[in-house]
């Protein structure tokens, strides 16, 4: 079971964390993938901005016990036929990285927002439109009706500071030349970095509710 008070500790650790890098006006996304719905009632107490959720079907069976009075965004790997399902429940779809996840959304989910997920690592393991071909998709996407908020990206596994500097940096400026607002990046490890290189969103989940290896659904 998840403590509630042991996470508002966590969540105020965090902020004060993220206060302490310089961050301002910086959104706490708590990753609530594989934890229970207790989990996502705990973040929504702790006054988190949103919980992020990766699987399709855990999030289904998450809604048929009721979700709490809390934004859900997703931030997994997208299958496109998963959207229907899922559209009226998401506030923001933050993996969107092709050209499939975009019409599949344009038309399952017309004015949705969106943040268009960039690979700056150049990792096999990691999703992501490659910064060449940013403009396309986005482009793509508002054409099918999608209201594109900012970008996302995941930071380099086990990554010198250098290393995440890097990423985190490439994205960054990738936010300013495309005049976006949203700037999500930084997890558990990272996320320090991450907003003193100008994330305005986190993405917390072992750091807000421990090991998920001790954790039943």
């Amino acid at each position: 079971m998840i403590d509630a008070n042991e996470v508002a500790d966590r969540v105020a650790h965090v902020r004060s964390v993220i206060s302490d890098a310089g961050g301002t006006a910086v959104s706490l996304v708590a990753v609530t993938k594989s934890f229970g719905i207790d989990a996502l009632r705990s973040a929504s107490s702790a006054g988190c901005d949103a919980v992020g959720e990766n699987y399709a079907q855990e999030l289904l069976e998450k809604i048929t016990v009721g979700l709490p009075s809390i934004d859900v965004h997703f931030i997994g790997a997208l299958q496109s036929n998963k959207v229907r399902l899922l559209s009226e429940h998401i506030a923001l779809w933050q993996s969107v990285d092709r050209d499939s996840v975009v019409d599949e959304l344009g038309r399952r989910a017309p004015g949705a927002s969106i943040l268009i997920q960039v690979d700056t690592t150049q990792e096999p393991s990691k999703g992501g439109v490659t910064p060449d071909k940013l403009d396309a998709l986005r482009t793509r996407a508002e054409s099918r009706g999608l209201v594109v908020k900012g970008l996302m990206t995941i930071g380099p596994t086990d990554g010198t500071q250098q290393e995440c500097e890097k990423a985190f940096g490439m994205l960054r400026q990738l936010v300013n030349e495309q005049g976006l607002l949203v700037c999500s990046m930084g997890m558990s490890a990272d996320y320090p970095i991450a907003v003193a290189c100008g994330s305005t969103m986190v993405r917390v989940g072992s750091g807000l509710f421990g090991d998920r290896t001790r954790v039943t659904k």
